[in-house]
């Protein structure tokens, strides 16, 4: 199970890369994109450390 968390958590790295990525070149002050953006990534890295901590409670 450890395991499928850790491929889990670095295909998020991956998105969350490829995201900054595709950005790039987009006004960011254009309809608030940046204070989504901002919030996603938030929301994304709160999600990715609280899995990353649960990890001592999954079964192995």
């Amino acid at each position: 199970m450890s395991h499928q968390l850790d491929v889990r958590l670095a295909n998020v790295d991956k998105a969350m890369k490829q995201l900054r990525t595709a950005i790039t070149g987009i006004p960011v002050r254009r309809a608030q994109f940046k204070k989504f953006h901002d919030a996603f990534a938030r929301s994304v890295a709160t999600l990715t450390v609280s899995t990353s901590y649960a990890r001592n409670q999954l079964p192995r």
